[in-house]
């Protein structure tokens, strides 16, 4: 690899989708020689090929488990808060130190985080934990 092929690679790095034109332009060197660079580069692993990366706030659904606790005397007396956010899917009164278990399934990681700042800001939830699903192994829809 040589200078040029190192500003090809730098070129590609800002913008794979720009054309090869417009890098020759940038480097000095003619349309079919960065053309042929490219085309070996890629042939010889340097580039193994090209991506699209997208924004934590864009990707498609994410999956969270939030442990709720409140100061309501009882659970049933706050649970019309999950009923107003339709990503609840399921809502559990649970034993130990929280006092419920909600299942969201949100379009992304933004809505997720404005579901939270929401709940964040009622004074019956006195705690909220927020466990991110990174994996799903196991589904049995029939079990709940």
């Amino acid at each position: 690899m040589d200078k040029f092929d190192q500003k090809i690679i730098e070129a590609l790095r800002r913008d794979a989708r720009q054309s090869v034109s417009a890098i020759a332009q940038q480097i000095n060197l003619s349309r079919p020689s960065v053309s042929e660079r490219i085309k070996k580069l890629e042939q010889s692993g340097v580039i193994r090929g090209y991506q699209v990366l997208l924004s934590e706030s864009t990707k498609a659904q994410v999956s969270a488990y939030l442990e709720i606790q409140h100061s309501s005397e009882r659970c049933r007396d706050i649970i019309n808060v999950f009923h107003q956010i339709p990503e609840v899917k399921t809502c559990h009164g649970i034993t130990g130190e929280m006092d419920l278990l909600v299942y969201v399934e949100t379009e992304s990681m933004q809505r997720l985080h404005e579901i939270r700042e929401e709940l964040d800001t009622n004074r019956q939830l006195k705690k909220i934990k927020t466990h991110v699903v990174m994996s799903k192994w196991i589904t049995n829809d029939n079990v709940g």
